[in-house]
């Protein structure tokens, strides 16, 4: 009896080390994987705020909280099963989906700053709901629409660090991966957002100082806000570009992600002293660039031509 307990202990010992050293290799594959995702975190991160801007402040953690589980939904439920899937059985089709969300993100945002220049904004349409539900519906449905493009991003270049792992380990450390970044950004969305009722606190405080902190917090987080709205646009532009500019590389169309990278290169033996930052600032603008000339396309097929066929058949 007792050997055999001792035996029954050696093996449960034995389980004990292979599942730590699982635990460990999910940690490890999770956050390697997390950090070459880390530039698509931030856009997720600017992206969302301006999903909330104009609305009620006591709905803003509510419609961050909706959109959040939105987002973990649309990682865990649809994209990590379909990226699982088809790495397994069909990874030549990601590069393809990933290059429609990008030109989906394009579209999104050439459309927007379409509107602001014409002046056809869709404020018009805001302004017509006149049931709060129904608007705040309307916001978190864009919101997790435009998520799951990025979180598709975000979970194929996980993936994609993830080489030669078993498909156990692959699933759980995309989990990781997802619930550490979806928790990670809208925690820091839901700060971001609330930013102004924190100064406001402060701002009764006894503390001249804490007072004065608090007061600018009220008045500049306004400015913020807004000025995320711009960034999250910009931020869609830029990662649907760079998603095409992958795709092209990867399609062997490789002329114009050259020309990107080579002027990217100049520019930065051009400023050795800040030379990554001047690289990667050149990159991303060139991924903007492509992303807004496909992107006004995209808007020019679907709003401008039609509104010319209509007026070439009342003119006939």
């Amino acid at each position: 009896m007792p050997g055999g307990l001792v035996a029954l202990l050696d093996d449960v010992a034995a389980l004990a080390k292979l599942a730590a050293a699982s635990v460990d290799d999910v940690a490890g594959a999770a956050g390697r994987a997390g950090a070459k995702a880390a530039g698509v975190v931030v856009d997720d991160t600017a992206v969302t705020p301006r999903y909330v801007v104009g609305l009620p402040p006591e709905r803003e953690l509510p419609i961050i909280s909706k959109i959040a589980i939105g987002s973990l939904r649309n990682k865990l439920l649809f994209i990590l099963p379909v990226a699982l899937a088809l790495s397994a059985l069909a990874p030549w089709a990601i590069t393809p989906l990933l290059m429609i969300g990008g030109s989906y993100l394009c579209f999104e945002a050439a459309e927007k700053i379409w509107e602001a220049l014409s002046g056809a904004d869709h404020a018009e349409q805001v302004t017509t709901i006149t049931d709060p539900a129904e608007l705040e519906a309307r916001q978190v449905s864009g919101a997790v629409r435009t998520d799951f493009i990025l979180s598709a991003e975000i979970m194929a270049i996980a993936l994609a660090e993830l080489p030669g792992l078993s498909l156990l380990t692959r699933a759980a450390a995309l989990v990781a991966v997802a619930v550490a970044i979806t928790v990670g950004v809208y925690g820091v969305v839901g700060v971001i957002v609330k930013m102004d009722d924190i100064g406001l606190h402060l701002s009764r405080r006894e503390s001249a100082s804490t007072r004065a902190i608090g007061r600018t917090l009220v008045r500049g987080m306004p400015i913020l806000l807004t000025a995320l709205s711009h960034i999250g646009v910009g931020a869609m532009v830029w990662v649907g570009g760079g998603i095409l500019l992958h795709g092209m590389e990867a399609f062997g169309m490789r002329t114009i992600p050259h020309l990107v990278h080579q002027l990217a290169e100049k520019c930065a033996h051009a400023v050795p002293l800040a030379g990554g930052a001047i690289e990667w600032l050149v990159t991303a603008l060139g991924s903007a660039l492509i992303g807004l000339c496909v992107g006004g396309l995209i808007v020019a097929v679907i709003h401008l031509l039609p509104k010319r066929g209509s007026k070439t058949e009342q003119h006939g």
